[in-house]
């Protein structure tokens, strides 16, 4: 699974992969930028990606959809 928003700056995406970590089981990793121009604004980052996802309990995958929810609603114009 990846998770990619432009306007999320490299240290809430860093705060973001924290807070998955700590769903055993849960692995995640920066992917590489996508564009080629740097822009301070900007994210940094090509997104996250989110391994491990398969086998999560019910209860753990609530909590990662609820993780991942927040930073949705408070980033806007994501994609996951």
């Amino acid at each position: 699974m990846n998770f990619l928003n432009p306007n999320i700056p490299l240290a809430v995406y860093r705060e973001l992969a924290a807070h998955l970590r700590q769903i055993e089981g849960v692995t995640v990793r920066f992917l590489e930028p996508t564009e080629r121009e740097f822009n301070y604004t900007g994210s940094q980052l090509g997104g996250l990606e989110i391994n491990g996802v398969e086998g999560l309990t019910s209860t753990d995958r609530d909590q990662l959809d609820q993780i991942l929810s927040y930073y949705v609603d408070r980033y806007d114009k994501s994609t996951i």
